[in-house]
């Protein structure tokens, strides 16, 4: 039998996260007619997630995997154990779609089934996101345009607070109209965020899996240009409702995330940019962080020890 749907979690020292995650996620599978299995990729957690997981949910699929191989990598994982290739390959065994949710996500009522719907009402989607809300209810972009130079700009250059207030939420940051999120009428995007994602296997078959080259952060945006460029498109689903923790789950090593961010966003521009473009991305990121590091140096916020790892992390990116 066919599955209609496989999720997919990768876990990574979030075990509060991840319990509480796998329940909303089962409580709104339940309440739907899906034939569905959730996946949890374990990266080698040290607080015990593992064993909570077969604790609390014993028909879990588990993977374990003996060290911290990343977002990219971890998912690739499960996607292999569905039947999935690395390099776009048939997969007929596979379930008809999958489903990409963070540990740190609740899953609203009727999200998933919302999702799936409209993913296979819509002919020419091969991947779609939910919109995701902040722990206190409020909006979350949950998808945007391909990154541009503007996007750099506006995200590491100080700008006079209206203008940069008018500017972040604009399609030149490559943010899409609230208005459409509000619409509750599936959109086009270039990409959505992977922290709730649900691909097509077609799509998955003609593209392959998620590239391990990126560790974590911008894997989504390479997929979703390369689902895209294999002649399929890209949508939200405003009616899939998913709260997202943003953040909890890489809280732990905030520093190193920059780093793994800039290098993820640094193997974009290569595989993407022309030349000139790429150099002038690389040199208006070093410009940037020159300017991050003088407000690290000035934030009274930060301990003496956050101040110090954010500025090294800074300084690394420059030396990317």
């Amino acid at each position: 039998m066919t599955l209609d749907l496989a999720c997919i979690l990768v876990n990574w020292n979030t075990r509060e996260l991840i319990l509480e995650a796998v329940k909303s996620l089962r409580q709104d599978l339940t309440q739907s007619d899906l034939k569905a299995q959730i996946w949890v990729v374990d990266n080698a957690s040290t607080d015990g997630s593992p064993e909570a997981l077969r604790e609390a949910y014993p028909d879990l699929k588990l993977i374990v995997s003996g060290r911290n191989v990343g977002f990219a990598a971890g998912n690739n994982l499960a996607l292999r154990s569905l039947g999935f290739s690395d390099s776009p390959a048939p997969a007929p065994e596979a379930p008809r779609a999958v489903f990409l949710l963070n540990p740190d996500t609740i899953t609203q009522r009727g999200a998933v089934p919302a999702l799936f719907e409209a993913l296979f009402s819509l002919p020419q989607a091969g991947a779609i996101g939910a919109r995701l809300d902040y722990e206190d209810g409020t909006f979350q972009h949950s998808a945007f345009a391909f990154p541009g130079l503007l996007q750099i700009l506006i995200d590491l250059y100080p700008l006079p607070p209206r203008l940069h207030g008018r500017l972040y939420e604009s399609r030149l940051n490559g943010r899409y109209p609230r208005q459409q999120y509000q619409s509750g009428v599936p959109f086009r995007v270039d990409h959505t965020l992977g922290a709730a994602m649900l691909i097509r296997r077609e799509a998955i078959e003609q593209t392959g899996i998620f590239d391990e080259r990126y560790f974590m952060y911008v894997e989504e945006v390479d997929w979703c240009r390369r689902i895209r460029g294999a002649g399929w498109e890209i949508y939200v689903q405003p009616q899939a409702r998913i709260t997202h923790l943003e953040g909890r789950s890489t809280r732990q090593a905030r520093a190193q995330s920059v780093v793994n961010l800039w290098r993820s966003r640094f193997r974009y521009f290569d595989r993407y940019y022309s030349g000139p473009r790429r150099s002038l991305a690389r040199y208006l990121v070093r410009g940037g962080m020159i300017f991050k590091i003088r407000a690290t140096k000035r934030d009274s916020n930060l301990s003496e020890e956050q101040r110090q790892a954010l500025i090294e992390a800074y300084r690394a990116v420059m030396h990317l």
